[in-house]
């Protein structure tokens, strides 16, 4: 992921060309992020297993297309291997912990002891960032307004779209009886608008700047999340698809300039390390949406109102 920024980075030195590259690269991101449940649903008819071998013929083939790529610039930097392990452990540490809260409870021994490694980790990470000579992560880069402003929109685009697809996947077939197809029909209205208009609203950014499809695309998200967050327990399925429809139009409007704020914001050489520390922050917050989502509905007390069913075990 952020290699391949840093790919469309170097093959595109115009600013609006790159931009429409971006949103072109979000498309990507977005229609699969929502075609998930549907993928999956559909493998579920064969085998659930083959979830794990989907990235091969795309890995393939992206293999196959790099080959027409022109070569990139090279620069030897050392290895930051105190940056790179401590942070690792931090982020594993943290998901660990908020994942075995919802299974033991937040007191539980191995939760603390989990979440102090993630804190002590994170100390680590950042005293050697601020004192290695080549570190992982350039301390400059994050004082950047645009980059903190890309990270942090990007974490919370993460936790909303993947928190929505787990937290309905799990509630569409526990609580409404649907099989897994079933489950993934419904996310095909988000899918489709998200598809369709992610290059629409590109041109967005190019007209209005970055700050106006931001904010709207992630009010946009806010809305029909508060929509689903307030829907009566009897609200048809049907209906219950319309109102992820927001969520679907409001990912496409923000991410695709988010990115270009990024990209277009920092030093060429920095792209990569910029592109990583963006993608991270999806990633974690992606990992975090799940493994908190996941231990809200393991507690069924927490999860389920008092006048409703609680929800089945997992099996």
């Amino acid at each position: 992921m952020p290699t391949s920024l840093a790919l469309i980075r170097g093959a595109y030195p115009d600013p609006v060309r790159r931009g429409r590259a971006v949103a072109l690269w979000a498309v990507g991101g977005a229609v699969a992020s929502a075609a998930g449940p549907v993928a999956g649903g559909a493998a579920s008819l064969v085998s659930w297993r083959i979830i794990f071998f989907i990235n091969l013929p795309v890995g393939a083939l992206a293999l196959a297309l790099l080959a027409f790529t022109a070569r990139s610039p090279r620069r030897r930097t050392p290895f930051d291997a105190t940056g790179r392990i401590s942070a690792v452990v931090a982020m594993a540490a943290l998901t660990f912990a908020a994942i075995e809260a919802g299974s033991v409870g937040p007191a539980a021994p191995r939760v603390w002891v989990a979440a102090l490694l993630a804190l002590g980790a994170a100390v680590v990470f950042v005293r050697a960032q601020i004192h290695a000579d080549h570190p992982m992560v350039p301390l400059g880069l994050l004082r950047r307004p645009a980059v903190m402003v890309a990270c942090s929109t990007g974490f919370a685009f993460m936790v909303a779209c993947y928190g929505m697809v787990f937290v309905f996947s799990i509630y569409l077939q526990q609580q409404r009886g649907l099989s897994p197809l079933a489950t993934g029909l419904a996310f095909v209205p988000m899918t489709v608008l998200s598809a369709f208009i992610n290059p629409l609203f590109a041109r967005a950014a190019e007209r209005y700047g970055h700050r106006v499809p931001i904010v709207t695309g992630m009010l946009l998200m806010t809305t029909g999340l508060t929509l689903l967050a307030v829907a009566p327990a009897h609200t048809p399925t049907w209906a219950l698809a319309l109102l992820m429809l927001p969520v679907g139009m409001g990912g496409p409007l923000a991410m695709p300039p988010t990115t270009a704020l990024l990209v277009n914001s920092v030093p060429a050489h920095q792209t990569g390390i910029a592109s990583g520390v963006f993608n991270t922050s999806r990633q974690l917050g992606g990992a975090l949406s799940v493994a908190v989502f996941g231990a809200l509905i393991a507690d069924q007390h927490t999860s389920c109102p008092a006048s409703a069913p609680a929800w089945p075990s997992p099996p």
